[in-house]
């Protein structure tokens, strides 16, 4: 396991394992966003991994942006522009994990508030600790979740449910957080991580090609892309033309005729 300054990365199978590591509470500013660009810059591309795994070291899972790093920001109209640079960067951060052709999970063990459940929200599978607590409270600082909060938790829980959290600064419970479908499974804190191990593995199964193309279909469809259909048919093509597609249908005859 690599350690940086503030992510400890390690490639177990195919899976990227990209833990944070910033003591006390995984707080982000702008060395944690260059950080992070530059582990997926040296793995993202490879072969290797098919999965993108997100978890902590700490109790928490992220407590989102560096408060002191805000403050100091927002004290002068200069320092105003420049984190406003900062929230850009984030939410292209974000974007990237979203949109990369890696399967992205976000093991939360603990709080993931304000940027850090945007980081959760930016990746394809959500686990959580039945204890841990999520959400995105930016308005008791009179703030908002800019990072891509507002978007993203609107797409997946409609606007009555964005409204209540976003407006409410409302913090929930991991299992609240599952049955209201913020996150994809809420399971024992003791079994968190096997869980997400066994999730990993199960991804880490499939084709990369496979899951890519997938992917772009399934964010053609959340963005109300016009060509997503068309979208399909291409990816359809790409699936049909690569030879691991003949190999895994021949597979599954050949087991089910043993049947």
């Amino acid at each position: 396991m690599k350690h940086e300054d503030m992510f400890k990365v390690a490639v177990e199978g195919a899976t990227l394992l990209i833990t944070l590591d910033r003591a006390p509470v995984n707080a982000i500013n702008e060395a944690w966003i260059e950080q992070l660009h530059a582990v997926l810059d040296r793995h993202e591309a490879g072969d290797q991994a098919r999965v993108l795994r997100f978890r902590s070291s700490l109790k928490l899972f992220s407590a989102g942006a560096d408060i002191n790093f805000l403050i100091e920001r927002l004290s002068t109209p200069a320092g105003i522009d420049a984190m406003l640079e900062t929230v850009r960067k984030m939410q292209g951060v974000y974007d990237r994990i979203e949109r990369s052709p890696l399967v992205s999970i976000a093991e939360i063990g603990g709080a993931a508030l304000g940027g850090g459940f945007e980081l959760a929200l930016a990746c394809d599978f959500r686990v959580a600790a039945a204890s841990a607590k999520v959400g995105l409270p930016e308005a008791r600082l009179s703030l908002l979740p800019g990072a891509g909060g507002t978007q993203r938790l609107t797409r997946l829980c409609g606007a009555a449910l964005a409204r209540r959290l976003i407006l409410g600064a409302e913090v929930l419970e991991g299992t609240e957080a599952a049955r209201l479908g913020l996150v994809h499974w809420a399971v024992p804190s003791e079994q968190l991580a096997a869980f997400t191990d066994e999730l990993a593995r199960r991804l880490g199964s499939l084709p990369r090609h496979t899951l890519e193309a997938n992917k772009r279909c399934i964010l053609a469809a959340q963005e109300r892309d016009p060509n997503g259909f068309k979208l399909e048919v291409e990816m359809t093509r790409l699936l049909y033309e690569h030879p691991e597609s003949l190999k895994r249908l021949r597979a599954f005859v050949a087991e089910r005729t043993k049947r």
